[in-house]
């Protein structure tokens, strides 16, 4: 079984900034790729960052330059941090992580979501 643990979300104004973090724990062999994701009321689910266990790192077109993803493999950790915010960046975060458990299989988990409201 693995936990993912999100926290860091909150209500920020316009062009503050928010770090977002999401802790990994349980049976956990190797960490692979691990992304954000948000969900705004009324749309879809749409990827914000991921990075690879490599340190290869990929961003939506909406957030390059203003979001950086990074990881703490020590401590099975994702982060996003994020500048700049806009009111479109409001919705539902979730962190998302590839792993190999102890047996070598390969999953994938999703975290519970923090919500991140940016106010005009």
């Amino acid at each position: 079984q693995v936990q993912l643990v999100e926290s860091g979300g909150g209500l920020v104004q316009v062009g503050e900034s928010l770090t977002l973090s999401c802790a990994a724990s349980g049976s956990i062999f190797s960490l692979h790729a691990m992304g954000w994701y948000r969900q705004a009321p009324g749309k879809q689910r749409e990827l914000v960052a991921t990075t690879t266990s490599g340190g290869s790192t990929n961003y939506a077109d909406s957030v390059k330059g203003r979001f950086t993803i990074s990881r703490d493999n020590a401590k099975n950790t994702v982060y996003l941090q994020m500048n700049s915010v806009k009111p479109e960046d409001t919705g539902v975060y979730y962190c998302k992580v590839d792993l190999w458990d102890f047996r070598r299989l390969s999953y994938v988990y999703w975290g519970q979501g923090t919500q991140v409201t940016v106010s005009a």
